[in-house]
């Protein structure tokens, strides 16, 4: 049973990873292998969309480093679901129990947070450091969860495409 919670907690990751990194311009995401360190289950390969960078400059009335610091948060969601992903599959290798995991995923998202309120910090433009301010808030909700699995399955999901609505204007 713990082994299929774990595989589902990589693919909800993969799968947050790969609705909120779309870009909605006219560039398409590419499909890539992921890696997990470890064999993929029942010799499927998963894949992950990954999103081209944005090439846009801001726009009028846009702090000077507004884009660069919405590239960042996203590298950094980007990097922290693959994370998670290969963390979770490892989990099941080294069968860690529930309370293990939910240990290691929040520290994981806790850290997460630290870093997207760190690059919210550097944002010029008030709006969005107080986006960032409650995308970070959000993810410390994750971290302190009691089921931070289930919270990745209903709340994680929204924070990628969210930043791609609001951040990249």
């Amino acid at each position: 049973m713990f082994r299929s919670s774990a595989s589902t907690l990589a693919l909800v990751t993969l799968a947050a990873l790969a609705a909120g990194c779309q870009n909605a311009g006219d560039d398409q995401p590419q499909s890539v292998p992921a890696t997990t360190g470890g064999t993929p289950t029942a010799g499927a390969t998963p894949t992950v969309l990954v999103a081209p960078t944005a090439s846009a400059s801001p726009s009028v009335g846009t702090a000077a480093n507004t884009a660069a610091v919405c590239r960042a948060v996203d590298q950094l969601i980007i990097d922290g679901s693959r994370r998670i992903a290969v963390d979770s599959s490892a989990a099941t290798e080294r069968e860690l129990t529930p309370e293990q995991l939910n240990g290691q995923l929040n520290g994981s998202l806790a850290r997460l947070a630290d870093d997207v309120r760190d690059e919210g910090a550097k944002a010029e433009d008030p709006r969005i450091r107080r986006l960032l301010t409650d995308v970070a808030g959000r993810l410390d909700a994750g971290a302190e969860a009691t089921s931070p699995a289930k919270w990745m399955q209903t709340s994680f999901v929204d924070i990628p495409q969210r930043l791609t609505r609001d951040c990249h204007v």
